[in-house]
């Protein structure tokens, strides 16, 4: 149990880590996904999953509870139910599945998964960088605030983009 637990707190350190980033997390899923492997593929913001691949829970096949940050990230992307349905039945998910139900945004032909993540972040980081970067912020608080606290957001965002460079670019474009 030490150890098992002293590990657990350097992996949510890590998560958190991810999570905190700046930019959007590109994320490249080429084999099953299960356990820490699963929770590590819900912190991206884009998820490119292999179509072979997928997507397993795992914890209570092992006798364990879920980890990882997994039952916060999960209920957030997939709701409480499908939740419930992939941690009790240790249910494992098609790649096409794991696109259906919201974990990932596409499938990409087998064995392109990192290449395809790679080429997606090369086109990103031409793009406007502070535009994600405030998008990224904002999403991930958006489910902690009402309407207006969250527009109110919105407003202090696009504001500062605007005297940004890839906002005046944006504009004279």
């Amino acid at each position: 149990p030490k150890e098992i637990t002293k590990i657990a707190d350097e992996f949510h350190s890590a998560q958190h880590t991810l999570l905190s980033l700046a930019k959007p997390l590109i994320v490249a899923v080429n084999g099953i996904a299960a356990g820490g492997g699963l929770s590590m593929a819900l912190i991206g913001d884009i998820v490119l999953i292999d179509e072979n691949a997928g997507f397993r829970v795992a914890y209570t096949a092992a006798g364990l509870s879920p980890d990882g940050g997994s039952t916060w990230l999960l209920p957030r992307l997939i709701g409480l139910r499908r939740t419930q349905e992939l941690i009790f039945e240790n249910r494992e998910l098609s790649a096409a599945e794991a696109v259906e139900w919201g974990l990932a945004t596409r499938t990409v032909p087998e064995g392109t998964a990192l290449e395809s993540a790679i080429a997606l972040a090369q086109t990103f980081a031409k793009g406007p960088t502070q535009a994600f970067t405030s998008s990224r912020r904002m999403l991930h608080v958006s489910l902690d605030n009402d309407f207006m606290t969250q527009t109110d957001i919105e407003t202090q965002e696009i504001g500062a983009n605007m005297t940004g460079t890839d906002g005046q670019e944006g504009l004279d474009a």
